[in-house]
């Protein structure tokens, strides 16, 4: 069995709309984490509109150590129309998504990661589907914007680690009880 495991940046209030207007700084410690994040995931899902973002921006990056993951792991990507640009390792999910994914978590691989991609995620919360939170939370109150968390299945999730940032922010990992 796979773990799904959702990487998401978030504000205080739960915000998790364009993290680029409440995450101000960026740090070491960060990078240290998502470096363990990424270093177990062999496979990223992806929304329509991340893929969009990100097959136009990451290609030409030297971001470390995102860069080299992202270009070089498998994505899926959850759309219904077929996917432009020629981004390697990147493929559109045939079918019903729930059902691709739970195919996923059922086979044998590396944990599959998804990044960023409110819709996706939220889908993949209320179905219950999110073995583990991984959430950068930002020491900002957004205000406005989506959430990551709306209507859905009330699930409980245990602490795994917490930890706060030079910036500021929480670093938090949390497991889905069984």
């Amino acid at each position: 069995m796979r773990r799904i495991v959702a990487y998401m940046l978030v504000s205080i209030d739960g915000v998790a709309q364009d993290p680029d207007e409440f995450v101000l700084e960026w740090d070491e410690q960060m990078d240290a984490d998502l470096a363990e994040v990424i270093g177990t995931q062999d496979t990223v899902l992806l929304g329509r509109g991340m893929y969009d973002e990100w097959s136009r921006y990451w290609p030409s990056s030297d971001i470390q150590p995102f860069a080299d993951f992202i270009n070089a792991v498998e994505k899926h990507v959850a759309t219904s129309s077929p996917l432009t640009g020629d981004w390697p390792h990147a493929r559109a999910i045939e079918g019903d998504v729930l059902e691709f994914v739970r195919g996923l978590a059922a086979g044998d691989g590396g944990d599959v990661g998804v990044h960023g991609s409110m819709e996706l995620t939220s889908s993949l919360l209320a179905a219950g589907l999110v073995d583990d939170l991984r959430l950068v939370v930002a020491p900002r109150v957004a205000g406005k914007g989506r959430r990551l968390f709306g209507d859905g299945t009330p699930t409980a999730y245990e602490l795994v680690s917490s930890s706060a940032t030079p910036s500021g922010a929480l670093l938090v990992h949390y497991r889905r009880v069984s």
